[in-house]
């Protein structure tokens, strides 16, 4: 990678060879649809921490594991973990995003259209249980 590219940006944006669709390939530069899915992601991972924080206070339990042990530390540690691991994936979809998975027929990419739809699911049935079924 050029350090011109960090400053200026990169030139390579999507994959120009057949030869290379079936190969490891990273880009320089990301769409800006890419760039509006992962901040969608990584709103919908806060609104989904803050609604099971209000959850929570109205007697909710917590089912993942992981999570639930973040919470009996505290709320703060339980939006700090959940944002981070959000991240972390994302970060790792957004660099190996033009890889085929060949067992589920799909490109990383496309997973990320995907999470949108399973986040934007949850927070829904979380608004659902916070208005219908508490209130």
């Amino acid at each position: 990678m050029n350090i011109r590219s960090l400053f200026i940006g990169g030139k390579r944006e999507t994959i120009r060879r057949k030869e290379d669709m079936h190969k490891r390939f990273h880009v320089d530069r990301y769409s800006s649809i890419l760039f509006a899915l992962i901040v969608i992601i990584l709103l919908l991972s806060v609104v989904d921490a803050l609604l099971t924080l209000i959850l929570m206070d109205n007697g909710a339990v917590e089912m993942n594991p992981i999570m639930a042990f973040y919470l009996k530390i505290g709320p703060y540690t339980f939006l700090a973990v959940k944002y981070t691991l959000t991240s972390i994936g994302l970060i790792n979809l957004l660099i190996f995003r033009n890889i085929f998975l060949r067992i589920i027929k799909v490109y990383t990419r496309s997973l990320l259209y995907i999470i949108v739809s399973v986040f934007m699911t949850v927070v829904a049935w979380e608004f659902y249980l916070i208005f219908c079924v508490i209130s």
